[in-house]
């Protein structure tokens, strides 16, 4: 029979790791006597990172004995304690390979219902003092899980663990984790899953992806379920394309027309994607790489890109003041996966200032398809003067059958008309949105200044627009996930003297160029050491979080991830420069 062999609880504390503060719980101490199980957690313990862990599908998480032994014999050690991996309940019994995924039980005076496999994270390696521990527990299918609580009630250790029900479609613990996290997903398991009530939102949400039939972000690698993939690029690194021509949008944009010198013709792209242009502004001084939105139509003869002067901008001036007709530019295959979205909903286009590049490529589309949905064109800048497009979107919008603009300017010229140029003076909200008659229910694309995005963001979220139909573009850097450690935004800079002497890195967003030094174990700690915000989560190549777009160069894997990601990606927390490198952060 199945025993409850220890109760182990604990609450967040501030750790010091890698000279950085990090708010964990993972540190679990056995108690004595009996403990309520409520819903959300154990009387004692708590959740430090309640995105990542916690909530009702994951209030105690499950560790076995049986695990522990083999964790002590293939790392050598003896020094393990009840609560060694974060665990709620030390179990004699409960494998991962035997339990399944909506299995219930009674322990004590409580009722459990097995939910998700652990989601392993970098902090159980800084409790292990083993940083390949979270990959470890997924390539050895040894994860553990978590319970639902089903009905409160006093459990302590000695207890036993009586199964009151099998859960549907007798998928293992172990299988799940695997079907999530290895390669060689089965589209008949991942649809069996989807049949367990009991599986977690997150991990259904992750099967579905992996599921999904768009032919747009399908790639014969990569994982769908762990990160957006995308297509690989049209081809590696940098091709030279001539400037066609050079055409002034508005008072400070200007459109840059690039044709490929070779006469070969361009791939086809999406709507809403991206270059990224190598500059030799100065001779003698490495590039500078700018990333920039497409902003007409896909074509095979030519990219289009939109360029505002920015009054201390190294890219945008060069471009704007010194480049001519007839000049070579240095240009990657367009990626990004901000694109429209397949679907019949109304589709909002959102922008201020030079945003409306990347949604203006999207009107195109739109238009040329000849949709027939609600295409709405909503647009925010100064006045008439700093309105780039603001012809052309009117003709898009006219090809529409249900095509419909409004303009707004925050600061109108004595001369700007109100119906002819703009159509209200003030910014655009959710109080224009819900004036003008914008459905809830539509996709909505964003683009603009760091600020615009984060009121709309915040706006439709209080609007009540679900998460996943708001999508935006970001210029410059993403923002960082670096979960349990506080975000403390810097400058990007050149990492500490001495230089390294190993291959030049590129960080295109940030807009830096390092030497590689063999002291730094990843791509990951090298931007970590020059301020560049990343994102990541275990450290050790399990979960994607930190892949990031490869746009030239090569890298090698140590340790090799668990799934690598699709062509054009890389996972920057266990790879290495093997060539000069340019990373799109």
């Amino acid at each position: 029979m199945p025993r409850l062999l220890s109760v182990n609880v604990g609450l967040p504390r501030d750790v010091t790791w890698n000279g950085k503060t990090v708010r964990t719980s993972v540190w679990k101490s056995p108690v004595d006597g009996r403990r309520t199980v409520r819903k959300l957690d154990i009387d004692g313990d708590a959740q430090a990172d309640l995105a990542g862990h916690g909530g009702e599908h994951r209030a105690v998480f499950v560790y076995q004995m049986d695990s522990y032994h083999y964790w002590e014999r293939f790392l050598g050690r003896n020094d393990f304690t009840f609560g060694q991996f974060g665990e709620n309940f030390t179990v004699d019994g409960l494998p991962d390979n035997e339990v399944c995924i909506g299995d219930r039980y009674r322990i004590g005076a409580a009722e459990f219902e097995v939910t998700q496999p652990r989601v392993t994270c970098y902090r159980v390696g800084i409790r292990m003092n083993e940083p390949r521990m979270p990959a470890l527990l997924v390539a050895h299918h040894r994860p553990g899980f978590y319970f639902r609580v089903l009905q409160e009630g006093e459990v302590q250790a000695g207890d036993e663990i009586v199964k009151i029900a099998d859960g549907p479609e007798r998928i293992t613990v172990a299988d799940v984790d695997a079907l999530l996290y290895l390669p060689g997903h089965s589209s008949a398991q991942l649809q069996r899953a989807l049949r367990i009530p009991a599986l977690s939102n997150g991990w259904q949400s992750s099967f579905r992806a992996m599921l999904e039939p768009d032919s747009s972000f399908k790639t014969a690698a990569g994982n769908a379920g762990l990160a957006n993939e995308e297509q690989a690029p049209a081809w590696p690194g940098f091709r030279q394309m001539r400037v066609k021509s050079i055409n002034k949008e508005s008072d400070n944009v200007a459109s840059f027309v690039l044709e490929p010198i070779d006469g070969q013709s361009l791939p086809v792209c999406q709507a809403g994607q991206f270059v990224v242009l190598r500059l030799l502004v100065d001779p003698g001084e490495p590039p500078v790489l700018r990333s920039y939105s497409l902003s007409d139509l896909p074509m095979p003869d030519h990219f289009r890109i939109s360029v505002k002067n920015e009054l201390k901008g190294i890219g945008s001036s060069f471009l704007c003041n010194r480049t001519q007709v007839g000049d070579r530019l240095d240009v990657s295959a367009p990626r990004g996966s901000f694109t429209l979205r397949p679907g019949q909903n109304p589709v909002v286009l959102l922008s201020a200032g030079v945003g409306a590049t990347p949604v203006m490529a999207m009107l195109h589309a739109l238009a040329a398809e000849k949709s027939q949905q609600e295409i709405w064109w909503l647009y925010g800048a100064r006045n008439s003067a700093d309105h780039p497009f603001a012809e052309e979107s009117r003709l898009l919008l006219k090809q529409l059958f249900r095509g419909r603009g409004y303009i707004v300017y925050s600061k109108p010229a004595a001369s700007d008309r109100v119906g002819a140029d703009f159509d209200a003076p003030g910014h655009v909200d959710t109080a224009l949105l819900e004036r003008i008659g914008v459905s809830k229910g539509s996709d909505f694309y964003l683009c603009g200044p760091s600020s615009f995005l984060e009121n709309m963001r915040d706006g439709l979220r209080n609007w009540g627009v679900p998460a996943g139909k708001v999508h935006s573009e970001i210029f410059g850097s993403l923002e960082a996930i670096t979960p349990g450690m506080a975000q403390v935004i810097h400058t990007p800079h050149l990492p500490p003297r001495p230089p390294g002497s190993g291959p030049s890195v590129s960080f295109a967003r940030s807009g830096i160029t390092a030497a590689w030094d063999s002291k730094f174990a990843s791509l990951l700690e090298l931007a970590e050491a020059c301020d560049v915000p990343v994102r990541w989560s275990c450290r050790s190549g399990v979960c994607h979080t930190c892949m990031t777009g490869l746009i030239s160069g090569s890298i090698t894997y140590n340790p090799e991830p668990l799934e690598k990601p699709a062509p054009g990606n890389l996972l920057v927390c266990c790879s290495q420069p093997s060539a000069n490198v340019t990373l799109d952060l």
